[in-house]
């Protein structure tokens, strides 16, 4: 999702209430970059926004300097919690739920290697109900379709998040 929405992809996501809330209390604690005055815009205490906040009513995409990461992620998950908002920080690659529950985003490596064994256990049931000496090889082509879907799907996944990781990266770079 976060790619997507990196990419300008917005459709995917739905506006929430909670939102401009969120945005509003956190700008009231740390302004916008944009909004503070020149002389303060070393002041990370007051403002640690390395660019300006990408807000709309379904999301906010911040970046913080580096030094203030620590003090912002734990005020983004506070505000996020009491709004009853999901966060996802893009370089844990970590889903923070309201309730304090956290998941990782499974890596792509992980969903190549899942899809390739889902690929060979296809092979496998395939050939064993070819060479079946039972009339009734159906079960065995069921799980071999099922391993097939199974592999489709990891790999169609892991090929998509190598693509946004990329082009994330290639957004980001000077």
């Amino acid at each position: 999702m976060h790619g997507w929405l990196c990419e300008g992809d917005v459709g995917r996501v739905v506006q929430h209430p909670a939102i401009d809330a969120f945005y509003a209390e956190l700008t009231a604690i740390h302004p916008e970059i944009d909004t503070i005055p020149e002389r303060r815009i070393d002041n990370h205490d007051h403002c640690p926004w390395s660019c300006k906040l990408d807000h709309s009513p379904s999301y906010v995409i911040m970046s913080c300097v580096w030094s203030e990461s620590t003090n912002v992620h734990t005020l983004v998950q506070d505000l996020a919690r009491k709004h009853g908002l999901v966060t996802y920080d893009p370089q844990s690659e970590i889903v923070t739920y309201p309730d304090g529950s956290t998941g990782n985003v499974a890596r792509d490596g992980a969903l190549w290697v899942l899809g390739s064994f889902a690929l060979l256990f296809t092979a496998i049931f395939v050939y064993s109900a070819q060479i079946a000496p039972s009339g009734k090889p159906m079960v065995l082509y069921i799980f071999a379709g099922l391993c097939g879907l199974m592999a489709v799907a990891c790999l169609k996944q892991a090929r998509r998040q190598r693509q946004l990781r990329g082009t994330t990266r290639n957004r980001l770079r000077p």
